[in-house]
């Protein structure tokens, strides 16, 4: 994310992470991809507020659509999303960063969803995602009673997966992007759908759709290729189909 000085979000760049996420998409050689922030200050300070300040509706209503379908697409990345958060996350900042599937901050990050405090709410996510990540109680601490939290608190709530230091985000967000090239990408796809549907089906759905992609995955190359690289002793050489 690169809008200085506090990255925050536009129209434009939200259409722009959405294409960018399906051309990810489609493109069989990509298993994992890293979000940033430009800078040291800010990972991204979310929507500029000066976009509602007239409280024209449809302005909202553009901007709403905009941030669903971009962190909406995120979320559904066929691969492995991680944020690597390098400084301030506020509103769509940190909402972008619950749409990836893992999260690292830095030692100087601060969170937060500060949307009621200006008359607004989460709307790409914000309340749904955090829930599911933190539980009931810390959602309505940080959304309802509009508290910050610092990288610290924030693994201590489960809201972010590691904790590095100043200026090592991105690093380690890449070297674990790498490890996602060790396993196969048609597993990967199959096993982040089957995570993410527990945040909306009871788990007996899931349990059937377990055995389900199981066997589905009898139908690609990767499974031949993985199985057959073990018992061989080699390194499998993925194809993503």
């Amino acid at each position: 994310m690169n809008n200085p000085p506090a990255n925050t979000w536009t129209k434009q760049s939200l259409n722009e992470l959405k294409q960018l996420v399906h051309a990810l998409n489609n493109n069989a050689d990509v298993y994992a991809l890293v979000i940033t922030g430009n800078g040291t200050k800010f990972f991204s300070a979310g929507a500029d507020l000066k976009l509602f300040a007239s409280g024209e509706k449809n302005i909202a209503w553009e901007m709403a659509q905009a941030f669903g379908e971009a962190f909406e697409a995120l979320s559904a990345f066929r691969g492995v999303s991680i944020a690597a958060i390098n400084g301030y996350a506020m509103g769509g900042g940190l909402e972008v960063a619950l749409a990836c599937d893992i999260r690292i901050a830095e030692t100087q990050a601060v969170m937060a969803l500060p949307e009621a405090k200006v008359g607004l709410l989460p709307c790409a996510g914000g309340t749904q995602n955090l829930t599911a990540l933190v539980g009931e109680g810390w959602a309505k601490r940080i959304i309802l009673c509009g508290e910050q939290v610092d990288a610290i608190k924030a693994h201590s709530i489960r809201l972010v997966e590691e904790v590095v230091d100043q200026g090592q985000a991105l690093e380690t967000a890449l070297m674990l992007a790498q490890s996602v090239a060790n396993q196969s990408p048609s597993s990967v796809t199959a096993c982040k759908s089957l995570i993410q549907n527990s945040r909306t089906d009871p788990i007996a759905h899931g349990l059937v759709k377990e055995r389900e992609l199981f066997m589905q995955l009898f139908d690609t190359k990767d499974q031949k290729e993985g199985v057959n690289a073990f018992l061989e002793k080699r390194q499998p050489n993925w194809s993503n189909s």
